[in-house]
């Protein structure tokens, strides 16, 4: 009989893969629970896992691939798809420079080799000198090559591909909370964080809202601040990126997302050479199918997230681990 272990100490991605590798039948041993280190075992065989999805379905190449997201471009690029068109520097004088290059249009500023949307600032049209400067300070910060990239205007989606075939998509809100006609922002925010489903530390399907530097001067933006009440019903957006890390919120398109933009993902992720990957997607309008349709790809993420296609804020649980294991040779009996 099958004994299931405490995983509530792990991340909850790893907790799922664990879960459903007892059902298979296979034997886990956690190797470093801080880590997310875990070792899993049946009828002789023996796979190493870290954080759910580093696995040796993967080359090592491949990961730094994905991790670096100027080589990703031009990988991409060269197998005839779309990604968005920048400029990459090396010396924070040189980006700070050309300043005038990149005036008077929408950019996203962002590290080559970061995750989580950290570092990455998106600045408007009307964005001056001095907030171009402070983006590109705090990038440059964070890696040794930064990237000034065009605005790719649409919607954002996350796909995951897993043995060459799309196996979820979701759509990601960036944080927000949404007026009552009498309470603030700030207990808004505390409001909503109250969901069971939010925590700290990917161990609950959504991650908490924070209401730290970034989400004041976004707000600020705006002409607000944590002491605004909005009115009942108004929608208030709290940051420009759409993480989950960061607060935000996921919508499962599984079964909606037309199959031009799937397959687009798959050659992607076989341009890379991965077998399991994140990759990000804008689309203008997805409603259309057509092969031509519009749309640009921002990066491939080596080690993406499970849980937030298992337990999307709207959406069904696409148990997305089952696929995980399928590649690393731990099959259903």
């Amino acid at each position: 009989m099958t004994i299931f272990m405490d995983t509530s100490n792990l991340e909850l991605s790893t907790q799922a893969l664990i879960a459903e590798a007892q059902r298979r039948g296979v034997e886990v041993e956690v190797l470093d629970a801080a880590d997310n280190f875990i070792v899993l075992r049946r009828d002789g065989r023996t796979e190493y896992v870290k954080q759910a999805t580093r696995t040796s379905a993967d080359t090592y190449v491949s990961a730094l691939l994905m991790e670096n997201k100027a080589v990703t471009k031009l990988v991409l690029t060269a197998a005839g798809l779309r990604a968005p068109g920048g400029t990459r520097y090396d010396q924070e004088t040189e980006a700070v420079e050309d300043y005038a290059r990149h005036a008077g249009r929408r950019i996203v500023v962002k590290p080559n080799a970061t995750n989580f949307g950290e570092g990455v600032a998106l600045l408007g049209a009307d964005a001056g000198e001095a907030e171009y400067r402070a983006a590109v300070t705090a990038a440059f910060a964070l890696d040794r090559t930064v990237l000034v990239e065009e605005f790719v205007e649409g919607r954002e989606f996350r796909f995951l591909v897993i043995g060459g075939a799309t196996r979820a998509v979701l759509h990601r809100v960036p944080a927000n909370v949404t007026g009552d006609g009498v309470s603030d922002i700030t207990a808004l925010v505390a409001e909503k964080n109250r969901d069971p489903k939010r925590g700290e530390g990917y161990r609950k399907p959504l991650e908490k809202i924070r209401l730290g530097e970034v989400e004041t001067a976004f707000l600020a933006g705006q002409g607000l601040t944590a002491a605004s009440v909005p009115a009942a019903g108004e929608r208030v957006y709290l940051r420009k990126n759409s993480n989950i890390s960061t607060g935000g919120d996921s919508i499962d398109f599984t079964d909606t997302m037309p199959a031009v933009y799937q397959r687009l993902a798959e050659r992607a992720t076989a341009a890379a050479g991965a077998n399991i990957c994140g990759l990000d997607m804008i689309i203008p309008d997805v409603t259309d199918a057509r092969e031509d349709a519009a749309y640009s790809i921002l990066e491939l993420n080596f080690n993406p997230a499970l849980h937030i296609h298992d337990y999307p804020a709207v959406g069904e649980n696409r148990r997305v681990e089952r696929f995980v294991l399928d590649q690393i040779g731990f099959g259903p009996r």
